[in-house]
């Protein structure tokens, strides 16, 4: 548990700086101060949490041992700059894709700087704190500030990646594939299905469950060993199917599919479900 003592202090009041300060205050961690452009919204923080004082963000940084700015990532950099850091407090921001050179202003003056990213989504305010136990927490700083950061998500419970400098971005790419490219594939799989007169949400009840059943057996089994489907099972006849029914309906709906099941095959190689000869024939089913 994170120490007693430790003041902390939130510089932007949206969901995701909500959903975090009311977490630390939820498990003794002391949240003390808040600061946001809307008052409104630093008022809400501040009333979930005892103590809490509502202030501009100078008085947050005056007050605090550890300021965590959760702004949208195209302010963090004028935040940190329009303000006056010193040695002995820290400023952490919760951006997935920002490196810690965007705090530079607080670097200058003394101040340790970190990374502190949750690594799931925030649409809503009780429902991201329900899922954060369990949820991964991305974490770049120096010593002793990485400390204090892993000890915070420890709190949480939640585990922890370290990240090396200069990896953010790759690592924020990374995160679409599990989280924004799947509404892509879903909003793909419904086209497809409103071809025969089904609605996205016909679709998507059909669906879900399927997506579900495979992340389970990822979850299980690993990610090639895990994944379902013609390829995993050398069904040649099946993909050459499938090709002349998306080829009909749109030619980038093709093209997608084939950059993906190609991807597949090599997965189904992976796991030892098909052989050279097979995975040549997907290919050339594939064309």
């Amino acid at each position: 548990m994170p120490h007693p003592s430790l003041r902390i202090g939130f510089i932007g009041a949206g969901r995701l700086g909500t959903a975090l300060a009311w977490s630390f205050a939820r498990r003794g961690c002391g949240v003390v101060a808040v600061a946001s452009r809307s008052a409104a919204p630093a008022r809400r923080l501040a009333d979930g949490i005892a103590g809490c004082a509502v202030g501009d963000a100078q008085a947050v940084v005056d007050a605090s041992d550890l300021v965590f700015v959760t702004t949208p990532d195209d302010a963090l950099a004028p935040v940190a700059a329009a303000l006056r850091w010193r040695r002995g407090v820290a400023a952490v921001h919760c951006s997935g894709a920002s490196e810690l050179a965007v705090l530079a202003p607080a670097a200058d003056a003394g101040a340790a700087v970190g990374g502190f990213h949750p690594l799931q989504s925030f649409a809503e305010t009780e429902a991201a704190i329900a899922s954060l136990p369990g949820c991964t927490v991305t974490i770049e700083a120096d010593e002793p500030l990485r400390a204090a950061l892993v000890e915070l998500a420890g709190a949480l419970g939640c585990p922890v990646n370290l990240l090396p400098p200069g990896a953010r971005a790759l690592y924020h790419a990374a995160a679409g594939y599990a989280s924004q490219f799947v509404s892509v594939l879903l909003r793909e799989a419904s086209t497809a299905w409103q071809q025969w007169g089904a609605s996205e949400e016909q679709a998507l009840r059909a669906l879900l469950p399927l997506a579900r059943g495979t992340l389970a057996s990822i979850e299980k089994l690993g990610v090639a060993r895990g994944m379902p489907g013609p390829a995993s099972r050398g069904d040649v006849g099946s993909i050459e199917k499938h090709v002349a029914a998306l080829g009909a309906i749109d030619g980038d709906m093709l093209r997608l599919y084939r950059e993906l099941c190609a991807r597949s095959v090599v997965l189904a190689l992976e796991r030892g479900g098909i052989d050279a000869a097979t995975a040549v024939k997907l290919r050339d089913a594939l064309g």
